[in-house]
């Protein structure tokens, strides 16, 4: 295998995996390994308006919804058969392999229906990118791009690299091809969702994007920072970052949907809730197990006190590094 996406592996990409692996350990836990329906959609919903925003469709998050569930909304018909498009592109997420052209191509024809002619097609022309009347990226020719995104796919197909670390090379290098007309950016995201979800299911459902709208100047700028130094390491911590932090936000909104329906079902107090996290996930610091079952640090610690001295849990190893054990 001769093609390389241009990235060196580095300590920061690697302490990130390790804490992404983490806190899917604590997401899983909390949703006892599957996402409620309701989560489901509603993180769907802000990936497609996050994902569509970064592209400059003004449709606000509740008009997104209210065009997903069927409603009148008064908007421009191009924003709105965008959001139709992407929600129809994602609900069809788990049909397509994340290894083969023709499903990428399939997933353009979806995306871009109704807004492009060439939708489900490679572009024929070149491509530059710009911000505002600057050009920053200039694509390779039109005749080099299914040479290019076959040994694009022929790389990840065959790379060992980690699934999180592969996935945000990928999203790079697409970019960095750009082989479609228009709808580039909202595939290599699209594509880097479907590449996650083949590893951990549960990420077909996190909203990633929507950490990457709230920083999308640096989104652009790490980009061309990386066609100029052709190097994408800095991209990808950058995505990796992203995936860390929505994962966070995911569980910290967790308690009002999923705990606060355990506790009234269950009446399942607090040292319960924390000796059944531990199990899950020996390793969680108090701040994290506060986070997931919606109280403060200090309440945590007393019922940790509690758990101790009824020798229901005890701490070994370094206060860095070390893990619970549930008696």
């Amino acid at each position: 295998m001769s093609y390389q996406p241009p990235f060196q592996l580095t300590h920061t990409m690697t302490r990130k995996v390790a804490n992404i692996g983490e806190l899917i350990g604590i997401w899983k836990a909390v949703n006892q390994h599957q996402l409620v329906v309701e989560l489901q959609r509603s993180n769907r919903i802000k990936t497609i308006h996050a994902s569509l925003a970064v592209e400059q469709n003004a449709l606000t998050l509740e008009q997104v919804t209210a065009v997903i569930e069927g409603k009148t909304v008064l908007g421009l018909p191009k924003e709105i058969q965008e959001v139709r498009n992407a929600f129809r592109a994602y609900e069809t997420l788990d049909q397509w392999s994340p290894y083969k052209l023709d499903d990428m191509l399939a997933a353009h024809a979806v995306l871009m229906f109704g807004l492009v002619d060439d939708a489900g097609h490679w572009r024929s022309t070149g491509a530059g990118i710009y911000r505002g009347d600057r050009l920053v990226h200039m694509a390779p020719p039109q005749s080099q791009v299914p040479r290019l995104m076959a040994d694009l796919f022929d790389w990840l197909k065959n790379s060992d690299a980690h699934p999180l670390i592969a996935s945000a090379a990928f999203h790079y290098e697409f970019e960095f091809i750009h082989p479609f007309s228009d709808g580039n950016g909202r595939i290599g995201r699209l594509w880097q969702t479907l590449l996650l979800s083949h590893w951990q299911p549960m990420l077909a459902y996190l909203p990633v994007e929507t950490v990457i709208k709230h920083r999308q100047q640096d989104y652009y700028q790490l980009l061309t920072e990386s066609d100029q130094k052709s190097d994408c390491s800095a991209f990808i911590e950058f995505l990796l970052q992203a995936i860390e932090d929505s994962l966070l936000e995911a569980i910290s909104i967790q308690p009002d949907v999923v705990l606060e329906k355990t506790r009234v079902e269950t009446q399942v107090k607090t040292p319960e809730q924390i000796l059944l996290l531990l199990q899950q996930n020996p390793h969680m610091t108090l701040s994290e197990m506060a986070v997931v079952i919606g109280k403060s640090v200090s309440t945590v610690e007393r019922a940790v006190a509690k758990l101790k001295k009824q020798n229901r849990l005890a701490y070994h190893g370094p206060k860095k590094g070390g893990y619970w054990m549930c008696q």
